[in-house]
């Protein structure tokens, strides 16, 4: 599907707060809430849109340490094997395959170093991980939602 300017600022707009009424959408786009609604189960239909969810602040429920830890896996293991093995963790926020030496990184969030040690020590033993890499977050400097930077300005054309 093809989004175009509307699409990507309702987006935006979702992503920004679910919660926003199709009203307060309408006129943030120009748009009855009845053809926002429309949009919106469009682009439901389509797959554009996954859902809609809470988003949990670590730090509000204490898990304030983040790392990125790389895995370095054996020969042959594939994506579907390192993802099934990885499904598991609570405290896996994301995991891709990635080019370059690593096979795979993942994100992480735990209470604290000590937890954080845990979980990369869990991470190794999985059966399919020859090593691991990891690297703490300092601090964060972007952290937002794709198409945020739509939902207040016109996309330049």
């Amino acid at each position: 599907m093809r989004l175009d300017r509307v699409d990507e600022r309702i987006i935006a707009m979702l992503g920004a707060d679910a919660r926003t009424s199709f009203a307060e959408i309408g006129g943030g786009v120009g748009l009855s809430p009845s053809a926002v609604k429309r949009r919106v189960d469009r682009l439901i239909e389509s797959g554009a849109v996954r859902g809609f969810t809470v988003v949990v602040e670590p730090q509000a429920i204490g898990w304030t340490t983040e790392a990125f830890i790389e895995l370095y896996c054996r020969a042959r293991t594939s994506p579907g094997e390192i993802r099934i093995g990885l499904s598991g963790y609570a405290e896996i926020t994301s995991a891709c395959t990635v080019t370059g030496e690593a096979d795979a990184i993942v994100q992480v969030r735990a209470r604290d170093t000590r937890h954080l040690e845990e979980v990369i020590e869990r991470i190794g033993a999985e059966p399919f991980v020859v090593r691991t890499k990891s690297t703490l977050v300092l601090s964060r400097l972007v952290d937002q939602p794709i198409l945020a930077g739509a939902a207040g300005t016109d996309p330049p054309d």
